[in-house]
């Protein structure tokens, strides 16, 4: 397991898969242009993971960017912490 949000992103793609699966929380999908976007929580940090339909592929694991218009279809679907819409 990884320690810290640090450590996570010092994990190969592989690895950084098996921890979100193992530790994280799966909040929700969304598509996004040409792909799923799948966002979980582990520890106190929102990832995305950009999954590609036709590479059947997990192409990027990113920490979730809170200004990206994405947020509107993740706000839409669930209720985020406050912090997150000042």
């Amino acid at each position: 397991m990884a320690n810290t949000f640090f450590d996570f992103f010092q994990l190969n793609t592989h690895e950084q898969i098996k921890e979100l699966y193992q530790n994280g929380k799966f909040i929700v999908g969304i598509r996004y242009y040409g792909y799923k976007v799948n966002l979980y929580l582990l520890q106190d940090y929102y990832l995305e993971v950009f999954y590609n339909h036709k590479l059947d592929k997990i192409e990027k694991i990113d920490l979730l960017d809170f200004s990206h218009s994405r947020m509107k279809f993740y706000a839409d679907q669930i209720s985020l912490p406050s912090f997150i819409n000042s």
